[in-house]
C-alpha cells in the first residue's frame, strides 16, 4: 500500500496561547510545538496499515522551515519519505492551503502510484477549520469520510467505522480515497531512539506550490474566557475521613 498522510505543525496542546497585538497570529515565543493529536493518530493508522499489507508511509506538511521537526517526528514512528511545503508565514488560509497540497500531491503522483490511501486529522489543533482534507479530496476527485474512528483495508476497499448520536455508521470506500482520522483511533507509538536516528538521515523533499491567496480571510483571533475551578479542602490526616465519606454518600459511590 501506497499511503500519504497530510501532518500540521501547531503550539504543543495544554500550552497557554497568547494573541499577537494585531489579533491575527498565535504568539509562538515561548511556545512548543508537535504534530495536532489527530494526526499523530493518522501516522499511527498509516503505519499499522502498512504493517500489515505492505507498502510504504509517506508524510506531507505546508509549513515553516521548522515544520522539518514534526516531519522527522513521523517519520521515527514509522513512516519512510517526508515531503514539506515551504512557506514564510506561520499559516496559510485553508483554500490556498488545500490547493498547494493538491497540486504537490499532482506532482508526487507522475513519479510513483497513486496514493491508495490519503489520511487527515479531523480537523488541526490550532484553527480547528474542518476543511482542508475535504478540500483537497474534492479537488483530486477522491471519496472522504471525515471522523474515522476505525479504518481497515480489504480487497481495495477501505473499511470506515464513524461514530454518531445515532450509533456507528459504517462506510466502504473503493479506493484510492481520503480519510479524516479522528483523535481515539488508535493510540500513537513512541518514537524509538532507533527510530529518532534514522529520521535524521532521511532526506526531506521541498516542493513549492504557488497557490493563489482564497477567498477566506482571517478577521481577527481572541482568546477564550479562562475557566476557573475551586479547590475545597475537606480536611487533613484522620479528621478528613467523615468528610471523605459523606462526600462518597453524595456522589452514591457507597451502598
Amino acid at each position: 500500500m501506497n499511503i500519504l498522510v497530510c501532518v500540521k505543525r501547531v503550539p504543543a496542546p495544554g500550552a497557554r496561547i497568547n494573541i499577537t497585538q494585531d489579533a491575527q497570529q498565535v504568539d509562538t515565543a515561548f511556545l512548543g510545538f508537535t504534530i495536532s493529536p489527530h494526526e499523530e493518530c493518522a501516522v499511527e493508522q498509516a503505519v499499522q496499515l502498512v504493517e500489515k499489507h505492505g507498502g510504504e508511509v509517506t508524510v506531507l506538511t505546508l509549513g515553516p522551515l521548522e515544520a522539518e521537526e514534526q516531519l522527522r517526528t513521523a517519520v521515527s514512528t514509522g513512516a519512510v519519505k517526508a515531503v514539506l511545503i515551504p512557506i514564510d508565514v506561520q499559516d496559510w488560509d485553508p483554500q490556498r492551503t488545500a490547493d498547494a497540497i493538491a497540486l504537490v500531491i499532482t506532482e508526487l503522483e507522475t513519479h510513483t502510484s497513486k496514493y491508495d490511501l490519503i489520511l487527515f486529522g479531523n480537523e488541526s489543533a490550532d484553527s480547528c477549520g474542518y476543511q482542508v482534507g475535504i478540500r483537497i479530496a474534492l479537488k483530486l476527485g477522491r471519496p472522504m469520510v471525515n471522523g474515522a474512528k476505525g479504518l481497515e483495508v480489504e480487497n481495495g476497499i477501505a473499511n470506515i467505522r464513524r461514530e454518531s448520536d445515532a450509533g456507528v455508521e459504517i462506510y466502504m470506500l473503493p479506493m484510492p480515497a481520503a480519510v479524516g482520522v479522528k483523535e481515539g483511533i488508535n493510540l500513537p507509538r513512541y518514537p524509538t531512539m532507533k527510530g529518532r536516528l534514522a529520521s535524521k538521515k532521511v532526506e526531506i523533499t521541498r516542493s513549492v506550490a504557488n497557490a493563489k491567496i482564497g477567498g477566506l480571510k482571517l478577521d481577527k483571533l481572541r482568546r477564550p474566557p479562562e475557566r476557573v475551578s475551586n479547590t475545597k479542602i475537606l480536611g487533613t490526616g484522620p479528621d478528613a475521613a467523615p468528610a471523605v465519606v459523606d462526600l462518597f454518600e453524595e456522589l452514591g459511590l457507597l451502598k
